[in-house]
């Protein structure tokens, strides 16, 4: 399991949005949408490639998604249930559900997905 920060996030966005790409991209793209200096989105980049959810590839240091977005939303997920509902997917899926009135074309997909698992 990678566990990512916030800030590491943010440049797995990148790449998971634009594919492999050169730091200088990443680095560009989060100065234009975050205010983020060139040093900071490198330090962000090297965490990421010693968490093993980057590849740099050279020349021109190319950094590659060696994990999913799929994957590290999943991780994520198992980590908050585990952290504040005890582990149990039922809590979290009643927390999600408590406070919104759904559609009947939400609760048919709900369903659909549901017995998809099953």
């Amino acid at each position: 399991m990678i566990k990512l920060t916030d800030a590491e996030l943010r440049v797995m966005n990148v790449i998971w949005h634009d594919g492999d790409c050169s730091a200088k991209h990443i680095a560009d793209v989060l100065a234009e949408t975050v205010g983020w200096h060139v040093n900071t989105t490198y330090t962000i980049i090297h965490k990421c490639i010693e968490k093993g959810a980057i590849e740099r590839e050279d020349p021109k240091f190319i950094c590659h998604a060696k994990v999913s977005k799929e994957e590290a939303q999943a991780d994520m997920t198992e980590d908050l249930v585990n952290k504040l509902y005890d582990g149990s997917k039922n809590s979290l899926f009643a927390a999600l559900l408590g406070k919104d009135t759904l559609s009947d074309e939400q609760i048919a997909k709900l369903r659909r997905i549901v017995a998809e698992m099953e």
